[in-house]
């Protein structure tokens, strides 16, 4: 039997490591390997060891592999300054998704981002995508993003599932109108949601 380690998880194995012993060095170098990766891992190192800056997830938006724009997506949730708007309309499903995610966790969008997020909860073809972009517009609670939920809560079933959980920072005659609309869904987890969403709390 061949033993031998794969170069790519042995190259991959030593960035983690690196990460964990505080061997900035090595991570770094690993920022320009030739496999996606140990590029990725190298990103989530830095970020483990509190030395991930704006200017390294900003150099790899544009990075030839999913997987590396995936992990600019996740890390830049706490690092707003790193422009993530082209990862929303992202042609990789997952990285769009990730992107979506990343505008919910970060505070104070600016007016282009919430837009952004708007768009994608109610134009792109990608349920997955307009499912998270409704989540975190409901995480956000800003007033202008309540009429994509409101959307949302006659979209697809996962959509709706979602758009309703998203209406809870909101109120008015529109919201309670969209939950008893949900109430009686032909999808029973929506109808579950709006029922949690109109009990006493």
């Amino acid at each position: 039997m061949n033993e031998s380690v794969d170069p790519k998880a042995g190259e991959r194995l030593r960035t983690i490591l690196a990460g964990f012993s505080g061997d900035e060095t090595t991570i770094r170098a690993a920022l320009s390997s030739a496999h996606a990766k140990t590029r990725s891992s190298a990103l989530r190192a830095l970020e483990r060891m509190g030395t991930l800056t704006e200017e390294d997830l900003a150099s790899t938006v544009t990075d030839e592999s999913e997987h590396v724009r995936r992990r600019v997506a996740q890390l830049g949730a706490h690092h707003t300054s790193v422009a993530l708007i082209s990862l929303l309309h992202d042609a990789d499903l997952y990285v769009a998704e990730m992107a979506a995610w990343a505008f919910g966790e970060r505070e104070n969008l600016s007016d282009d981002e919430l837009n952004a997020l708007i768009t994608s909860a109610t134009h792109d073809e990608r349920a997955l995508v307009r499912e998270a972009s409704i989540a975190s517009l409901g995480a956000i609670g800003d007033e202008r993003g309540l009429p994509a939920i409101l959307a949302g809560c006659k979209d697809k079933p996962a959509v709706r599932r979602r758009a309703v959980l998203a209406l809870a920072p909101f109120d008015g005659p529109d919201v309670e109108a969209a939950l008893q609309n949900a109430l009686s869904d032909n999808d029973w987890q929506v109808r579950q949601n709006a029922e949690d969403m109109v009990k006493p709390r």
